[in-house]
């Protein structure tokens, strides 16, 4: 099932992603302070995510992993 994901919230996802990226190429102490910022985006990221499947009628998971292959895998959606 094709779900026509909002950008916002395509934006948000990417945004989480990119923060946890981040913490690949830090020191322990930086890590720390990096894994503050990723948690945060991804807690909104997924809380937009719920609230977008709650209005919609959709169940979460199905939302979520719309939006993972969307914003992780894009080449895949044109196949």
């Amino acid at each position: 099932m094709a779900i026509e994901l909002p950008d916002d919230l395509i934006e948000l996802q990417r945004v989480a992603d990119d923060e946890g990226r981040k913490m690949e190429h830090l020191d322990v102490s930086d890590r720390e302070k990096q894994r503050e910022v990723w948690f945060e985006a991804a807690a909104k990221a997924q809380a937009a995510v719920a609230a977008f499947a709650d209005a919609q009628g959709l169940n979460r998971f199905d939302v979520e992993k719309q939006l993972r292959q969307v914003t992780r895998h894009p080449h895949a959606q044109g196949e």
